[in-house]
């Protein structure tokens, strides 16, 4: 179960599905206090613990951020040693204005694009699919 590693097979089959829902990057000191169900994400940095959640679940917390995102899932299943997806992808959106934030999982690459611009987003990705 280690995944695609062909880049012409991940790009064709990628797939881009836009999750529903508004998603935001925050840091935390801990995340005692929180329901692990809440936190989509979290990375330990030096800095601090960032976590990415529903929007409204941060508001419920309190907590702050900045960058609005739509989340996006490539579901073609990648190898974590997969070469050059995410370069291919966050090259497509940067040549379009839009920024991108990737996630690999174990089973897929998920990207963080600003909120307004998801479906453009998911667009794009489905015509880079098609080349």
């Amino acid at each position: 179960m280690s995944g695609e590693t062909s880049l012409k097979k991940l790009i064709s089959e990628m797939d881009p599905r836009l999750n529903p829902g508004e998603y935001v990057f925050s840091t935390v000191s801990t995340t005692d206090g929180m329901d692990r169900a809440d936190v989509l994400c979290e990375f330990k940095e030096q800095e601090g613990i960032t976590i990415i959640l529903e929007r409204s679940k941060a508001d419920a917390y309190g907590l702050p951020y900045g960058f609005v995102a739509a989340w996006i899932t490539l579901d073609v299943h990648s190898a974590l040693e997969a070469k050059g997806l995410t370069a291919k992808v966050a090259t497509a959106l940067a040549e379009q204005n839009i920024s991108c934030n990737v996630i690999a999982g174990y089973y897929h690459d998920h990207l963080f694009v600003p909120h307004a611009e998801g479906n453009k987003a998911v667009d794009i990705l489905k015509a880079l699919s098609m080349d």
